[in-house]
């Protein structure tokens, strides 16, 4: 071995020997390491305290993903009165709201349970949309209307008024059946307070005369 390599071996033992510089230096930062984490994590936890508990962060618009829908609620529920103090209940399975800036509710097996001056009603749906701010209920579909006391009234693509108990029809034509008999035309109006319909543009009605004797 050269001369050279004996003297860069015996420099290298003299650095890693015990009390040399190096040894010194590991052994202090075997306790400094230790405590300078401590000290970072005891100030990250009471940062907060100094700071009013606010943290302030910046979000990249284009960066993050916007909900498609607002408000998505299963078995919903929804209270009203009309224009004469007669309460109202909306009950959906499930109820999709897309903005607050909209207030139309998207309804999956609705039902609305409707206080009358004779009793509750009740009214059916597969689907509809629940105008929050008329307080009408918009219906694609068939219709069922009950009363407490038996009346029926079958049809489908109408707007029920919750505020006035009336329902329209939507247009596309409508056909159904009340206690009297069936009935088909371009358009429907239907007090449901007093249970009368009347037919709009090539009206036809089949009457039953069992049910034409009943009251309405």
């Amino acid at each position: 071995m050269s001369e050279v390599a004996v003297q860069l071996r015996r420099e290298r033992r003299t650095w890693a020997h015990p009390g040399s510089s190096h040894d010194r230096v590991v052994r202090t930062l075997n306790y400094a390491l230790p405590a300078a984490i401590g000290i970072l994590t005891g100030f990250l936890v009471i940062m907060p305290m100094f700071t009013g508990g606010d943290v302030s962060f910046l979000l990249d618009k284009n960066k993050i993903d916007i909900a498609s829908e607002r408000l998505r609620i299963q078995s919903a529920e929804y209270r009203g009165e009309d224009n004469k103090g007669q309460p109202f209940k909306i009950n959906a399975g499930s109820a999709v709201q897309k903005s607050s800036d909209v207030p139309v509710v998207q309804m999956n097996a609705l039902s609305a349970q409707i206080g009358l001056a004779e009793g509750p009603a009740t009214l059916r749906a597969d689907s509809g949309r629940y105008l929050m701010d008329k307080k009408q209920v918009q219906v694609d579909g068939p219709i069922a209307f009950r009363t407490a006391d038996g009346y029926t009234l079958d049809t489908n693509n109408a707007t029920v008024d919750l505020n006035t108990r009336q329902m329209q029809s939507g247009g596309g034509g409508v056909s159904g059946k009340t206690p009297t008999g069936t009935f088909s035309a371009d358009r429907l109006s239907a007090d449901l307070e007093k249970r009368t319909v009347t037919l709009d543009g090539n009206a036809r009605l089949r009457i039953y005369p069992r049910g034409a004797n009943r009251r309405p």
